[in-house]
């Protein structure tokens, strides 16, 4: 899974090697009609400055009565000459070719313009000849200098179009941080994006009024469930009182008193219930206080010796490894220990005899970090999926838990911003680890 913007990246890079592949493909003919252009430009212009000449000074420095041939010059590299000499009347000439010439018994590929001209009635032949090694350097001059600016040209618009992709996709990253971190649907009280950019403002626009429809969906399910939890609540005392009342009878049957105890165990756990799915609600609410400053190894302490019982007659060592102290403020102190209590609890329940419970804190990159790690059965990955999802565990049978218990730890931890982490495998235990934040005093 790759970025947006490194796929924006990516496609402008690809489409500009793309286009300096098939550019480099062709370099070399473009270069080769340009250059053997601007050589015939260069021949026929030198050819204009002879005319001119000529025509200044006259054809008799050139041409000498007692010389076999005529006029003729090559330059210190042979790269150039110019030659001028008599040709038969009846013949024109006016056109370029490439031909070889030998200048001290070395042979020279020269591109050479022909050309004839009249003068005073007799015909002359100019000759102007440029080496093709020449020719094929300032080529290679210009092909070096090409590719040069053309590696410049990819990397600059490389750096200019990664910039810009990265400006113009910020409202899209506010939009992703602002989901990212927000715990609940309140992501309309933010402030509205500013953006240019049309399909981010109709985006933000969007989500805000999803997230407000979802908000109030929350609200209207708060609101059912501590109504209905309210509404529990006294039928439940009242039946409970009247249940109790019973059982305080004398000569009361047997069958019926048991039949009695077992309904008082089954109104305990509905009334643990409707308690724990109120907690729950009010926690989601932000109902509860966070005043109290807590020291982490106390509490930890203090969960540990209220369980140490129970593990001791589970025939459970339970043991605490937390020396260290760590205060932390802005907190509910009763939720915590709820929190770290529920997840001691439940290792105690589900670690058989002779195994071991171990409750550690440590101080790590600023952070206080709490684990409570047991030799139990351990979970499935299946398991781990669902393992804080409210009734998705089992309820205890003998009516000592209520199959929520994790689903309220995790609220807790949420509200506290307690980042949570579980690794768990079948046969080998379970670890939990809090990671609280940064914010000792």
């Amino acid at each position: 899974m790759m970025k947006l913007q490194t796929k924006l990246a990516l496609f402008n890079l690809l489409s500009k090697l793309v286009f300096s592949a098939l550019f480099i493909g062709f370099l070399p003919l473009i270069i080769e009609r340009i250059n053997t252009r601007q050589t015939d430009n260069e021949l026929i212009k030198k050819r204009e400055e002879v005319i001119s000449l000529i025509s200044e000074v006259g054809i008799e420095p050139f041409i000498v009565s007692d010389s076999a041939s005529g006029f003729g010059s090559y330059n210190i590299l042979k790269e150039e000459y110019i030659s001028l000499e008599r040709a038969p009347s009846d013949e024109e000439w006016n056109f370029i070719e490439v031909s070889k010439r030998i200048i001290d018994d070395e042979t020279i590929d020269y591109r050479v313009l022909h050309y004839s001209l009249k003068i005073d009635g007799e015909s002359y032949l100019l000759e102007i000849g440029m080496s093709l090694a020449s020719i094929t350097y300032a080529a290679r001059n210009i092909r070096n200098i090409i590719l040069v600016f053309l590696g410049l040209f990819i990397m600059v618009t490389l750096f200019s179009d990664l910039t810009y992709t990265i400006r113009i996709l910020r409202p899209l990253r506010i939009i992703t941080g602002r989901l990212g971190t927000t715990s609940s649907p309140s992501f309309d009280h933010a402030e509205p994006l500013v953006t240019t950019t049309e399909d981010f403002v109709q985006l933000d626009r969007t989500l805000r009024e999803m997230m407000k429809k979802i908000g109030e969906l929350f609200r209207k399910e708060k609101e059912i469930t501590v109504n209905i939890s309210h509404e529990l609540m006294t039928p439940v005392s009242v039946l409970r009182s009247k249940l109790e009342n019973m059982l305080m009878r004398d000569n009361l049957d047997p069958v019926v008193e048991a039949g009695l105890e077992e309904s008082l165990r089954t109104l305990h756990r509905l009334k643990a219930l409707v308690n724990s799915m109120l907690m729950i609600a009010r926690i989601e609410s932000s109902q509860y206080l966070k005043e109290d400053t807590v020291d982490l190894s106390e509490l930890a302490e203090e969960v540990t010796s209220e369980l140490a019982p129970l593990a001791e007659d589970g025939g459970v060592a339970l043991i605490l490894k937390c020396e260290q102290h760590y205060t932390v403020a802005n907190v509910n102190r009763s939720l915590l220990f709820s929190m770290i209590y529920n997840v001691v609890n439940n290792a105690v329940k589900h670690t058989p005899s002779g195994g071991r419970i171990e409750l550690s804190g440590r101080e790590r990159d600023g952070r206080f970090e709490l684990s409570v790690s047991d030799t139990g059965k351990g979970m499935s990955p299946d398991q781990l999926d669902r393992l804080f999802t409210r009734f998705s565990n089992r309820p205890d049978p003998a009516g000592n838990s209520t199959g929520i218990g994790l689903a309220i730890t995790k609220s807790i931890a949420d509200f506290h911003n307690i980042a949570v982490r579980v690794l768990s495998e079948p046969g080998k235990g379970t670890q939990f680890f809090f990671f609280f934040p940064e914010n000792s005093l």
